[in-house]
Parts: structure tokens; C-alpha cells; sequence
């Protein structure tokens, strides 16, 4: 394919539709994914194998996978019953492939020839990673207080920042020269603190991010997301990427959406298109695709 190169970073179903977006007008497309989950499979596998968290990677596997390939209706069967109830098949397969190749990021490269995949996916970090944030707590001393674990995290209102610990983990050089290289950046929609900042709070990714060249595109979500950011609107989060060191150019987000807030501090340009799937609050991969290929 001839286009743009177009990195997407975030993590879960909102990285996901980016990913399915991306690949519809770009020659060079690679997602950058947040690790950090411990819950449900995912921290059930990390916690018995110390390995990255698998799910947020599957999913982002399966949205790059050739069409029709029959391990990506495979990798996202979950198994009811039995010791593997709630195990979606890919992460089986994730952790099943680090153990036998001796790495994570091997694992990753053959479930993407599995897939017959069109684009590449890569972790935030190459080790496990665990959330840690700050909160407004009027009760405690200095009026805010902490929480770890993406798990409770994603349970928290009030949200300040985020970080990792480890502090400094190691990020891929695939992921590095990606951002490096990319026409495009597309941070976004997905959960502000636990899927886009969850990667963005990674000192190497948040540095070449910084950095890049390319068009910094933020895809804002459809409405609040409770308690994670109940009362935020777009300048909200805006304001929380600055605050983590990130700024964009071009804030992209749908009429009907989450509420604008002022907007005119931050820089960007606005866009507004309808990005929402006709019968549900999702983002459509048609309409986003439609909407990020008139902003390289």
C-alpha cells in the first residue's frame, strides 16, 4: 500500500477502532499499547507468568487481521467453564507464545504472521507495568491522596495524573521509530487515564511523542466515562495531556459527543464530524477513518 504513516496509541476497545480506522487509508500503520491492565485475563496472566498484560494487545491484533482470517474470530472465543473460564483464546495463545520463544515481543510478531496482519502492534513496554495515580482527597493531608493498579484506577474519580512503576521502563525501538517516523499520531478515544495516558506516562513513548513530526491528532470520547472521568469534558482532557507533557494539533470529536468545554486555550484545531456508530456510543471505524485521512 501507498499512504501515510499513522501510529495510534492507547489501549482496549477505543485503540482498537482507531486501528480498524487507520488501516483503511494508511501504507504504514502500528499501534502503540498500553500493558498495564491487572484485571480480568490479563492480570490473571500476569500475575501467573510475569508477563505483559495480553488483552488490550489481542484486541489490537485481531483489528489489524487480514480479513476473513480465521484466527482472529479464534483469538477472541473466550472459554466459559472449567480453569479457563473467561480466558479469550489470544491470550492464551500471548502467553503461551512467550514461554515457548523465550519473549513477548517474539510472541507478538507471530501472532501478527498468524493473522496474515496489515499493520503492526507493539507494547508500551517490554516489562510489566503497574499504574499508580494521584487523586483529589480533600481528607488527607495536602488535599490528594494515591491509588495503583489500573483496576482501581479505572474505580477512581478525581483523577490528577498518572504514572508508571517502574518509573523508567523499557519501550520496543520498533515503537520509538515508529512515533520517529509517523505522518501522523492519533492519541485516542479510550479511557484518558488508564488506556491513553496509561501509555503517554511511559517517560520513552511520552518523549517521542514530544518529539515526532508528525500531526498529533486527539480523538475525543463520546460522553463521560464514570468515575474514571465523570465531569470532564474536552478541555478537560486536553488539559491532562498538557499536563503529562503532550500537546496536540488538532482535536477531532464528534457533535453529539462528549461536551467541548473552551477549547480555545489549548492551540488546536477543532473538527467535529459525526463519528459514532448509528445505533450505538462507539466510535465507527468508517466515519473515524473518513475523518483522520483529511487530517495528515
Amino acid at each position: 500500500m501507498t499512504g501515510p504513516s499513522v501510529v495510534a496509541l492507547g489501549g482496549g476497545y477505543g485503540l482498537s477502532a482507531s486501528l480498524r480506522a487507520a488501516r483503511r487509508y494508511a501504507g504504514e500503520v502500528t499501534g502503540v499499547v498500553s500493558v498495564a491492565d491487572d484485571g480480568g485475563s490479563s492480570g490473571r496472566l500476569r500475575r501467573a507468568f510475569g508477563i505483559p498484560a495480553p488483552g488490550d494487545l489481542r484486541r489490537c491484533l485481531v483489528a489489524v487481521a487480514a480479513e476473513g482470517n480465521v484466527w482472529a474470530e479464534a483469538f477472541e472465543h473466550r472459554f466459559d467453564g472449567s480453569d479457563l473460564d473467561g480466558h479469550p483464546v489470544g491470550n492464551i495463545i500471548l502467553a503461551g507464545l512467550t514461554d515457548t520463544l523465550g519473549s513477548f515481543g517474539a510472541a507478538i510478531d507471530e501472532c501478527l504472521r498468524l493473522l496474515g496482519s496489515v499493520g503492526r502492534v507493539v507494547p508500551a513496554t517490554v516489562e510489566p507495568v503497574t499504574l499508580k495515580a494521584v487523586f483529589r482527597d480533600p481528607l488527607s493531608p495536602g488535599g490528594h491522596n494515591f491509588v495503583e493498579g489500573e483496576v482501581e484506577v479505572g474505580r477512581t474519580s478525581n483523577l490528577m495524573s498518572i504514572a508508571v512503576v517502574p518509573a523508567d521502563p523499557t519501550s520496543p525501538p520498533e515503537a520509538l521509530a515508529a512515533i520517529a517516523r509517523a505522518d501522523q499520531l492519533v492519541l485516542g478515544p479510550g479511557s484518558l487515564f488508564t488506556s491513553v495516558l496509561a501509555v503517554l506516562a511511559v517517560p520513552a513513548i511520552n518523549e517521542a511523542v514530544a518529539a515526532a513530526r508528525g500531526r498529533k491528532v486527539y480523538v475525543a470520547n463520546l460522553g463521560e466515562q464514570h468515575p474514571e472521568t465523570t465531569g470532564f469534558d474536552v478541555a478537560d482532557h486536553l488539559a491532562a495531556l498538557r499536563a503529562h507533557g503532550v500537546e496536540v494539533d488538532v482535536v477531532l470529536t464528534d457533535p453529539d459527543g462528549l461536551a467541548p468545554g473552551d477549547l480555545s486555550v489549548f492551540g488546536a484545531t477543532v473538527v467535529r464530524r459525526p463519528l459514532a456508530e448509528p445505533s450505538i456510543r462507539l466510535h465507527d471505524p468508517v466515519r473515524l477513518a473518513e475523518a483522520l485521512a483529511q487530517l495528515i
